[in-house]
């Protein structure tokens, strides 16, 4: 459950179909070893936290899942309108009805992202609120922590797509590799190796791409934002249903 991140933005899949992220790439490492598993991905790009617990939850408390994934909070996190009191009192409330059914519980500690974002300073109070609160609330319940916060790893700008605020492939993969670690699994070395550092630029050069990135991405987002449009308007889960998976990571 969960927004652009468990979707699996800016990983795409191989043949163009869509969008691959760390949670496919985590059923298809738990498909190898169980025959009769069955994985469902509700989470919808731009969707905020009360639209996740309204909408998604129910849909995956009905499936009486063995294992959830619960990730969300960022989108809100980045608007005026955030308020933590009440939505950490939901995602307590939330986590404690996931594990009450006896599933093992997923929940996140996010990468920082506000060193590539323009008003990353105020941001970046938000996050560590909602870090904290995860570890917190996982104490309470018994919940896996997925930590991906405290690796230094995601600093490198190869792990993150030209928008700034989403994850590339490499930076899907390290988050796939976490996330098994939680489950008490090894996953492909690979997965964690940093990728080769871009070449350097001018200064003229990084204007440049800090202006490019501005008129290709921040303005489009404001603009989204002034209308109260999402990116997610009218979009569906991708896998709504549980099935088996294939795998089509290549």
């Amino acid at each position: 459950m969960g927004d652009s991140f468990t979707e699996g933005l800016d990983d795409p899949q191989p043949d163009g179909s869509g969008y691959r992220g760390w949670a496919d790439l985590v059923a298809g490492r738990l498909a190898a070893d169980a025959p009769d598993f069955t994985y469902a991905n509700l989470a919808v790009r731009g969707r905020l936290f009360p639209t996740i617990v309204d909408d998604q939850v129910p849909a995956a408390l009905a499936m009486e899942p063995d294992l959830v994934s619960f990730a969300g909070g960022g989108n809100d996190a980045l608007r005026r309108s955030f308020d933590p009191p009440t939505m950490l009192a939901r995602f307590d409330k939330v986590i404690g009805e996931l594990r009450g059914t006896g599933a093992d519980v997923l929940v996140f500690r996010f990468a920082d992202l506000t060193k590539r974002l323009p008003g990353g300073r105020y941001i970046l109070p938000r996050v560590r609120l909602l870090n904290q609160a995860v570890l917190d609330v996982a104490e309470r319940y018994g919940a896996r922590v997925v930590d991906l916060w405290s690796d230094p790893g995601f600093d490198h700008p190869q792990l993150w797509s030209v928008d700034r605020l989403h994850l590339s492939a490499a930076g899907h993969r390290r988050a796939a590799a976490h996330v098994l670690r939680a489950l008490n699994i090894e996953p492909d070395p690979t997965w964690l190796a940093d990728p080769p550092l871009p070449a350097p630029r001018s200064w003229m050069s990084a204007r440049g791409a800090d202006l490019r990135w501005a008129g290709q991405h921040l303005a489009p987002w404001v603009g989204r934002r002034l209308r109260g449009r999402s990116s997610g308007d009218r979009l569906q889960a991708k896998r709504p249903a549980l099935a088996p998976y294939a795998d089509q990571a290549g």
